[in-house]
Formats: C-alpha cells, structure tokens, sequence
C-alpha cells in the first residue's frame, strides 16, 4: 500500500525555481475539505467547535483558512495568544488551556476575552490575584489510571502531569462559583494519537457522566465539554484512517444516553485536533545531496532534524516517496539522514525504497502537524520556509527561510568588533 503525495515531481521542479529546499508545503484545498468533514461530523451539537491546536502549526496563514471555516484557536502560551489576537479571532474563539502559566500569559487570556481552563486547583485563587473570572471559565480533568480501550492500554493519564482529581474538580467548581462564575466548562486529555473510532466516544462518556455528577453535586450550568485532541491520523500506509463521522456519531449516543436524560441538552460540545486537521495536509519536501555506501545504505537529504525531529525523539514514522519514481519497485533499502552531528538525525531506518541517486527529490509525509512547531537550531541549522499550495494551484510562501541573521540576532557582538 502506497500514501499518494498532494504535490507531484514536476510542480516541485517549479517550485524549487524560486523556493529552495527544504521546505515544508501545506495543502489548502485538502485543508479545507477536511475542516468541513469535521464540522459536518459534529452538527447535530449546535454548540459544537473546533478550536485547532496552534502549537501544531504556528502559522497566521493557515489560522486563517481555519478561522474561516468556523475553526477557532487552542492556544497554550502567550505568543499563541497573540498570533489568535493578530489573525482576528476574538474573546469565545479562544481557548486558553496551559500548564504552569506565568502570569503574563494568563494576563493575556483574560485581556482577549479567551476561555480559560485551569490545569490545577491552586491557579484559581493565585488567578484572583491577577485578573478578574469571567462569566464562563474551564477546569482539566484527570481520572488517574490507565485509559484503555477494548481491553488495550491507551495512555496512562496516572502518569500525566495535567488535570486535576474528581475531589480536586468539585473543589475548583465551587471555588469558581464564589468567584461569580456561571458557565463552567469540563477539558481532558486522555491519549495522544489514536487511530481508532471507539477514543472520542469512550472519553465523552467519561466526562459526561462528570458532567452530570458535578451539575447535580455543586449546582452549576455545564456550558461545555472538551474533548480537546487525541484522534489521530495513519501515518502508516497500512494503517485504517480515522473515520470522523463515525466518531461524531459516538459521541452523540453517548450524550443522548447521558447528558439528555439529565436535563443538560443544552451542552456544547468542543474539540482541539490540531493532528487530525492538519498533518496530513503538509509535507516536507527535500533534495538528496549524498549517497553513502558503508556498513548500510545512506540517502542523505537537505534536510534534517531540525526541520522534522518527530522520527529522531520518537522514532516515529513518516512515510517516504521518492517523486517521479512512485511506480518503481522498492528494492533498496535505506537510512535517510539529514546532515546533524546525532545519530538519530535519520528520517527512516531500513525503509524500503526504489533506487535513489543525488539529486532525487523526497516528500515526507504528513509534516502538517507538529513538523515545523517543533523545529530548532542545532549545529546551526536554519529552519526552512512554509509554503502554501493554493486552492488554485499557485504557491505562496508563508513564512521565509531563516537566515544567518535571524540566528545571530540574539546575541550582541558589540565587544567583539573592532
């Protein structure tokens, strides 16, 4: 089985002409058609949104396209805040879900009118100090325990340094009631990744049977429940995608089956993908430099880690296609190595690939998300430039190379120079 890249050898050929590789590429129009599968999915919930994961793609561009198709912005820092601020979105457009938050960043939340969700119990009283509660605020949940799913350990929330206890959460509510506030919301985040339809439904059960617990125990209106991200895409070929309306029909079942009999059908349902919305819309593109012939096969490409680090910290895997040679046989095998003074500088190990020669150029596969987020400037490695295929097929760069300049801009050399 075989990914099938958006971007083809002889649009690359065009593109390099003025934009150098490597580059990451994003794809509007599948960005788009995605965006709507999922508002389609959840529009039995009239107060449903999508607020994407700014930390995944950083870019103004491409929160943009979301924004306008009715996508808001999950935002965990203060530079998240102001790139939401900047694009245009606005006061309930934002959520504001972080960890350990410096007082400026929470400063911000509130001057923009962003929802907040407090991680821990004591925040809430420390935020006293800072700005003043809104009508409508959040709390995160943690259960605790392993999350499993048909009998397999998902993720193991014990372990996560996020969230609060049951205990901890009625705390926060009543705390937050006697500091004004109306509107409560729920957020947890259970298990990174998944690739399978039962995650969302399983973990809307869970905090709509919270919900209930806490509206009857504390007395408070449940404005809404955040299911925040955890459904993830197949990044490898034989890996069955994620069905979204599948998962939308899931959770509504379960909210028919719990929050409906409790009088709560008012509740508004969100969600935070920023994987599931954009990974499989961007790409890295790269040039092969090098072929090295030691102990093993080497493909050496343009880029490195510090462009896509996800396969050297994890050993994850992103598909690999050779273009203009998507009908060749793969029988050779290869690492894919960028040029990092680390070992684990490698895009794929022992992947089975058709025959490569310098000059070859690779894409990577679904880079959308937490490719270039991720990105820094070890050995000083310059990170590259995003660039958008557009719905009509031309390019438009959306954020430039760095230079040299930009990595010494942080450093004076005033007393160096004479």
């Amino acid at each position: 089985m075989e990914k099938k890249p958006f971007v083809t050898l002889e649009q690359v050929q065009e593109i390099v002409k003025k934009y150098p590789t490597p580059f990451h590429l994003y794809d509007e129009k599948g960005i788009r058609e995605n965006a709507r599968r999922l508002n389609k999915a959840f529009s039995w919930n009239k107060g449903y949104k999508e607020y994407f994961a700014v930390k995944a793609t950083p870019n103004p561009y491409l929160m943009k396209i979301l924004q306008e198709e009715g996508i808001g912005a999950d935002c965990s820092s203060l530079t998240e805040l102001m790139l939401s601020d900047i694009v245009g979105l606005k006061q309930h457009e934002i959520m504001f879900s972080s960890n350990v938050t410096p007082d400026c960043d929470y400063q911000k939340a509130a001057e923009l009118g962003a929802i907040i969700n407090f991680d821990d119990l004591t925040h809430i009283d420390h935020y006293a100090k800072i700005a003043p509660f809104q009508e409508t605020m959040c709390c995160r949940y943690n259960p605790g325990g392993d999350f499993t799913l048909r009998n397999e350990i998902m993720d193991t929330p014990k372990d996560a340094k996020y969230g609060m206890t049951k205990e901890q959460m009625k705390e926060a509510f009543r705390k937050l009631k006697a500091y004004g506030v109306k509107h409560f919301g729920i957020h947890a985040f259970l298990a990174s990744n998944t690739v399978d339809n039962g995650y969302y439904p399983k973990l809307a059960r869970i905090l709509f049977e919270l919900a209930v617990e806490l509206s009857q125990e504390i007395g408070v209106h449940i404005a809404f429940i955040n299911l925040s991200g955890g459904v993830g895409i197949a990044y490898r070929p034989d890996q069955t995608p994620n069905d979204i309306d599948i998962i939308g029909e899931g959770v509504r079942q379960a909210y028919e089956e719990v929050l409906t009999p409790a009088g709560m059908d008012d509740v508004a349902i969100f969600t935070e993908l920023g994987r599931f919305l954009l990974a499989p819309y961007g790409c890295l593109v790269s040039k092969v430099l090098h072929m090295k012939h030691i102990w093993k096969e080497y493909a050496g490409l343009d880029a490195c880690a510090a462009n896509l680090m996800r396969p050297a910290i994890y050993g994850a895997y992103h598909h690999i296609t050779v273009l203009g040679k998507e009908n060749e046989p793969c029988d050779h095998m290869y690492d894919v190595t960028g040029g990092l003074c680390e070992n684990s500088d490698k895009f794929a190990v022992d992947r089975m690939l058709p025959e490569i020669v310098p000059g070859d150029y690779v894409v990577i596969h679904d880079t959308g998300a937490h490719g270039f987020s991720m990105g820094y400037n070890y050995n000083g490695k310059l990170r590259s430039a995003e660039l958008l295929l557009q719905e009509d097929g031309s390019v438009k760069m959306i954020r430039r190379a760095e230079t040299p300049e930009d990595y010494f801009a942080t450093l004076d050399f005033t007393p160096f120079q004479k």
